[in-house]
């Protein structure tokens, strides 16, 4: 009997050490298993989307910021109730973590109901390829606005931002082109904030179009084209005044009689706005001369014979 009960009593030890040494295989095991899925999740990380165009400029942040702050204090005290941080954050929340394809004009709604402000009446000057000859005068001529001039246009001006799905959730090394998809970060800002500018404007309005585009001086396709010129209030704008730049030599492949320049006014004129039409505005081609003077086109008068 004494022999039965010390066999007995050495299985029971003996199955409860296989026990032990299961259940510590399993917790040995677990423990494995969730270094590899912890390592996994850390260790791998998602690639960006990449895209055509320049990614997010560096130090978005400060760039923004500074451009607010300046804008609200040193060239527009009177907007001087203006949050840039708020500003910031609301510009951010509008692309960061998101597909850089399926940004809306929602996204883009706080940012501007916080960074708008009213447009003076006969201030408001439209563009379409005169980019960098219209800012020039508007620099030197403080009676017009284009929206570049604004408070909006100003901070993002000649800067790119966009965002992804994955960490940091914004994209410094490539954004999308417009012909890769439409509903681009940037596309769209602009496109709001360009119908916004349109809205606001009243009296006289003034555009500034390129006369040496061989395509055409007024383009359907443009912002000008498809957004502002149908923006325009015509209980609040009195006039439209077109000027019609030609580069100085030219070519000039289109004046104030041209066939875009007459399908521009033909829409204007359904949504009954008064036209003024002026070939190469003098205030503006004295501007042009300023790096060509000994040129032609420069010359207050020429002799008769």
């Amino acid at each position: 009997m004494p022999l039965q009960q010390g066999s007995a009593r050495m299985r029971q030890r003996t199955v409860l050490l296989v026990g032990i040494a299961v259940l510590l295989a399993a917790l040995v095991l677990a423990v494995v298993l969730a270094s590899l899925l912890t390592h996994g999740r850390h260790g791998v990380t998602p690639k960006m989307l990449k895209w055509q165009d320049r990614g997010t400029t560096k130090n978005l942040q400060e760039v923004i910021l500074g451009r607010c702050y300046n804008f609200i204090t040193a060239q527009h005290p009177e907007l001087g109730d203006k949050d840039c941080l708020k500003i910031w954050e609301s510009l951010k929340d509008a692309f960061i973590y998101k597909n850089p394809c399926n940004i809306t004009p929602e996204d883009y709604q706080p940012l501007m109901e916080l960074a708008s402000h009213p447009i003076p009446c006969n201030k408001s000057l439209f563009w379409s390829k005169t980019g960098d000859l219209v800012h020039r005068y508007t620099k030197s001529n403080q009676n017009f606005l284009t929206l570049e001039d604004t408070l909006l246009g100003y901070m993002a001006d000649r800067v790119s931002w966009c965002g992804d799905p994955s960490a940091p959730g914004i994209n410094y090394e490539s954004c999308p082109k417009r012909n890769e998809c439409e509903s681009n970060p940037s596309s769209v800002f602009w496109k709001m904030a360009s119908k916004m500018f349109a809205e606001a404007a009243c009296g006289v309005v003034q555009v500034m179009l390129n006369g040496s585009v061989e395509a055409g001086a007024f383009r359907s396709s443009s912002i000008f084209g498809s957004i502002e010129i149908f923006n325009l209030d015509p209980d609040k704008v009195t006039e439209v005044h077109i000027w019609l730049m030609q580069n100085i030599g030219g070519p000039q492949s289109e004046s104030c009689s041209g066939w875009s320049i007459q399908r521009l006014i033909s829409i204007l004129e359904e949504r009954n706005f008064k036209i003024i039409c002026e070939d190469n505005y003098r205030p503006v081609q004295l501007l042009q001369c300023v790096h060509n003077p000994d040129h032609a086109d420069c010359r207050l008068c020429t002799n008769s014979s």
